[in-house]
């Protein structure tokens, strides 16, 4: 049986106010389900020059203060995964268990130190994912209940939250964790030449499958990925549907 593909869980770090290192004793978040997409945005801050008169052409646009750089994820939580656990390590059976640590990043602490002594300020955060490493404060969150059991207890959630920096922020590349010795791509193929698929939320293998015009054989698609249950995809999981069929 070939071995499947690794996916890394992204995680949420708290860092400290310079946006350099892990805050000692700082909050640490690992994401129950991969987000599907990033969604990275720049914007800067300019206008055109004053006193232009009658100038003749168009006159060049001026820089006029710092821009910023947006992150947007969309995370998903459901307390009928296997890893749904809190912070504490115990099993949960209400999504919001899960989602207020997420929520922690948004929720504004008092500073203890510095020139802004007793002024309150959400936690500078980290958001990690392979390669990918983005700094900025969490400006935005929303959470939306999608599922609830018959005693009223939401059960999945979808949480979307946006972070910024008062910066066009450079590329910043992370060190991916890397996948298991000996594993390479699916099937012994190596590394990076097998094309992988994300599975979105809710997806099947028979639907994924299906799409491709490969219906009839997704027994095979779910035998070469070393899928047990081919219903229950979590969100982002890479799957190989370019398995050769004999």
């Amino acid at each position: 049986m070939p071995d499947p593909a690794h996916l890394a869980k992204a995680e949420l770090h708290e860092i400290d106010s310079d946006f350099k290192d892990d805050k000692p004793g700082g909050k640490k978040v690992k994401v129950q389900f991969n987000p599907e997409t990033l969604k990275v945005s720049f914007a800067n801050q300019i206008q055109a020059p004053s006193g232009g008169g009658d100038q003749k052409g168009t006159p060049s646009m001026q820089f006029v203060g710092a821009g910023t750089t947006k992150l947007s994820v969309q995370l998903w939580f459901d307390v009928n995964a296997p890893e749904a656990l809190d912070d504490q390590g115990n099993e949960v059976d209400d999504v919001r268990k899960l989602t207020q640590q997420v929520a922690y990043f948004i929720t504004p602490i008092e500073l203890s130190s510095g020139q802004d002594k007793g002024k309150f300020v959400p936690p500078a955060v980290r958001f990690l994912w392979g390669s990918f490493q983005f700094d900025g404060i969490m400006d935005s969150l929303e959470e939306s209940l999608e599922f609830f059991s018959s005693e009223g207890r939401p059960l999945r959630a979808s949480v979307t939250f946006g972070l910024s920096q008062q910066k066009i922020q450079k590329f910043v590349f992370g060190k991916a964790e890397q996948p298991p010795a000996g594993g390479g791509g699916l099937g012994g193929a190596p590394a990076g030449t097998t094309p992988l698929t994300p599975a979105p939320f809710g997806a099947t293998i028979q639907g994924l499958a299906a799409g491709i015009g490969l219906a009839a054989n997704w027994q095979a698609i779910a035998t070469a990925n070393d899928i047990e249950n081919p219903r229950l995809l979590q969100p982002g999981q890479l799957i190989n549907l370019d398995v050769k069929i004999f």
